[in-house]
């Protein structure tokens, strides 16, 4: 059974950063993708920024393009999204998702993740 346990939410001022971490387990290959994705009180979920597996591609949303990073540490199964120059903006629950038939043309398609982690708070204080 895959599993996704979120960490590393919390409250900062703009300008400073976070670490979020998206520990994973139950995967039998590396044929899948994992996303964040965030959701801001009264809006629609967004997609963040997405790390195929099988290729080792890295994804961004617009919106957080220069500032976000994700990476993967293979040892630890575990996959990060370094926030720097948080602003407001950014404040919302954040969620990593795994999906196996994720591709270029649907990184940001929640509808294309099977699973997902239970979220994780990150408030940006102006």
């Amino acid at each position: 059974e895959v599993q996704l346990v979120e960490s590393g939410g919390g409250l900062v001022q703009a300008g400073e950063s976070l670490r979020l971490s998206c520990a994973t387990s139950g995967f039998t290959s590396d044929d899948y993708a994992i996303g964040w994705f965030r959701q801001a009180p009264g809006e629609d979920l967004e997609g963040v920024s997405c790390f195929t597996k099988r290729d080792g591609k890295t994804y961004y949303a617009d919106s957080v393009k220069g500032r976000f990073t994700i990476s993967s540490d293979n040892a630890n199964n575990t996959v990060y999204l370094q926030m720097d120059s948080l602003k407001p903006e950014d404040t919302a629950i954040y969620y990593c998702a795994a999906g196996t038939t994720v591709g270029f043309t649907n990184v940001f398609s929640f509808g294309a993740y099977d699973y997902w982690g239970q979220g994780t708070q990150v408030t940006v204080s102006s």
